[in-house]
Formats: C-alpha cells, sequence, structure tokens
C-alpha cells in the first residue's frame, strides 16, 4: 500500500510542481527555438524535467528507499541535473554534454555499481574483469543518449520511458527486489504526472534537464535489476528500451554512411519517419507508445521463457524489427511521389 502511496504522492507533486517550472523556465529564458528540424512551430519552455526531478526527490524523501547504491545513484542525478539544466539554459556544446554524462556514470560505477559477469546460458561463466567499467558506462552513456534522442515529439519520451519504469517495477516486484521497484514508481509517478502537461499539444518540454535524467535513471535501474546473472536475462533490459535502442542504433549507422559526426542532428529518426508517412503528431506518438508496450511485452513473456524458447523470442522479435525498418525505409523512400500522386488524384 506505501508503495502505491508514494507513486500517487509524485503523481501529484509532479502536477502541482510542473506550472511553476514553466514560469520559471520562461523567467529565464530556458526556451525552445523553432527552427528546420522541429516540429513545433512556437517558442516552448523546457525545462520540464526539473519539475520530474523534484517531484522524484519528494518520493524518495517520503519513501526512503534504502540500498548501498542509494547515495552514488543520487549524486550521479544531481550531476546530471545540473548538466541538463546548463543545456537547457545556454545549449552547451555535445562534448560539455558528454562530459557531464561520464561523470555522472563515474560517479555510480564508483559507487560499486557494475557489470562484473554473466553466467552463460549451457554452462560456464564469463567475467568481464576489467572491462566491467567501460561497460557499464558504455550501457549508462548509451541508454542515457537513447532517451534523449528520442525526445522529439509532444510526450514521446516521457511515455516510452513511463511505459519501461512500469515494466521494470513489475519485473522487480516478480524477482523480490524492493529497491528497483520503489525508485521506479516514484520515478514513474513524477514522469505521469509530468506527462499531463507534456502530451500534445504540449504546454511544455522536458529539455535536456528530463531526458538525461530519465535515461540515466533508467539505464542504472536495468543494470541493478538485472546485472550478475545469465546472458538471457541481461538481454531483458535491452529488450524493455527496445524502441529507444534501436532508433539510436540506426542513427548511428545512417551517421556513419553519411559521413557525419554522431551527434549531428537529423530528421530521419522514427517518429520523423512516421510524420512523413502521413501519420499525425498524436498518432505517431501513440503508435510508438505501442511499439514500446510490445518490446515490454516481450521482455516479460522472455523473462518467463526456457532459454530455448527465450532464444526464439528474440530471433522472432529481430525478424519484426527489421520488417519494420525495411517497411519504413521503403515507403519512406517512395513518399514523395506516392504523395504527389495523391494530390494529383484529388
Amino acid at each position: 500500500m506505501v508503495y502505491f502511496i508514494a507513486l500517487a504522492l509524485c503523481i501529484l507533486a509532479s502536477l502541482c510542481i510542473t506550472p511553476f517550472v514553466k514560469q520559471f523556465a520562461l523567467k529565464i529564458g530556458a526556451t525552445d527555438q523553432p527552427n528546420h528540424r522541429k516540429v513545433h512551430q512556437k517558442i516552448m519552455p523546457r525545462l520540464g524535467g526539473l519539475a520530474i526531478y523534484i517531484s522524484f526527490l519528494v518520493g524518495v524523501v517520503y519513501l526512503r528507499p534504502e540500498d548501498e547504491f542509494s547515495l552514488p545513484i543520487i549524486l550521479g542525478s544531481v550531476v546530471i541535473i545540473i548538466t541538463g539544466f546548463l543545456d537547457d539554459l545556454l545549449e552547451l556544446s555535445a562534448k560539455v554534454k558528454f562530459g557531464g554524462q561520464l561523470a555522472a556514470a563515474f560517479i555510480v560505477v564508483l559507487g560499486g555499481v557494475r557489470l562484473e559477469y554473466i553466467n552463460l546460458p549451457f554452462g560456464g561463466e564469463l567475467d568481464f574483469g576489467m572491462l566491467s567499467i567501460p561497460l557499464t558506462i558504455l550501457w549508462i552513456v548509451g541508454i542515457t543518449n537513447a532517451i534523449n534522442l528520442i525526445d522529439g515529439l509532444d510526450g514521446l519520451a516521457a511515455g516510452v520511458s513511463s511505459i519501461a519504469l512500469i515494466t521494470l517495477s513489475f519485473m522487480a516486484f516478480m524477482k523480490g527486489d524492493i529497491y528497483v521497484m520503489s525508485m521506479a514508481l516514484i520515478l514513474l509517478g513524477s514522469t505521469l504526472g509530468f506527462l499531463v502537461y507534456n502530451f500534445h499539444p504540449a504546454k511544455i518540454f522536458m529539455g535536456d534537464t528530463g531526458a538525461l535524467f530519465l535515461g540515466y535513471m533508467i539505464s542504472v535501474l536495468s543494470l541493478l535489476g538485472f546485472k550478475n546473472v545469465t546472458v538471457i536475462s541481461l538481454i531483458i533490459p535491452i529488450i524493455i528500451l527496445g524502441v529507444p535502442i534501436s532508433d539510436t542504433f540506426f542513427a548511428i549507422i545512417r551517421r556513419l554512411v553519411n559521413n557525419q559526426p554522431l551527434s549531428a542532428p537529423d530528421k530521419s529518426h522514427l517518429h520523423h519517419c512516421l510524420l512523413r508517412l502521413g501519420f499525425t503528431h498524436r498518432q505517431t506518438v501513440l503508435l510508438i507508445y505501442a511499439m514500446a508496450a510490445m518490446f515490454s511485452m516481450t521482455a516479460i513473456i522472455f523473462s518467463m521463457a526456457t532459454t530455448w524458447g527465450a532464444i526464439i523470442v528474440i530471433t522472432l522479435l529481430l525478424i519484426g524489427i527489421e520488417l519494420v525498418v525495411e517497411s519504413i525505409g521503403l515507403v519512406g523512400k517512395n513518399y514523395q511521389p506516392l504523395l504527389r500522386f495523391v494530390r494529383a488524384r484529388k
């Protein structure tokens, strides 16, 4: 019962705090200007992540989840929030933002959160040794940026993160991991309250303050929930975060092929492609929500399957991803002539 009270408290706190953060963002000039690669058409306040963070802290104070990793996680969150806040206000360079993410990841790793080994499915153990530190940092920074990259439409990052947090809290409950469940629930409540103001048409953006914080927390919680287990179980958080991870993966491939910097912005992310296919803003967001929910359901089924069953599930999932990518790519290439044809018929 106390966990549901904490969830409700964080939702209420976020609902109450967000309007004040909106006014604060407008007052200090932390706004998002429209341009050729953005969807919105007017100046928007973009410090909404601060409301999520304050509400999260309210939940932490109320619930007081205890774990040996609590202090480094909170200290790392302070670093990531400061990085996001400064970027929303001053628009930091990619190198400075990356430095802030690395600093937050280092704090967590130094605090003891590491991917040290995995048990292989057919016997034996794979010990990462000194690679545990760079692998853990790579995971945290990678997921942090994945959530940040998908934050391109009203309510998209908040909704996808909420679905991931629901799944993480449920699976942590099933495993008896009270700490991960508690942290995921209070973060979920803080995000859901903000989503009321962020869903299309948005009144405020979460900005990098929110996207970096959500990515950081989800990466750490998923690592805590599934580290030092079998290689099959280690795939679970990757499936849960399938939408942002696959979108980021294809963005990296796209930029490497086009000889562009990895930090270079473009309009070829999943949500951009769906918009070009003719879906409305809201339809695109809801469609990606459905994809995220599908990944989450797959992760739950995956966790309950036998080794061979898990292999079959992941194979089918990869085939499904490939079919979706191919279909979007094909239609995307032919979109302009199709659009001209439809207009001519009218």
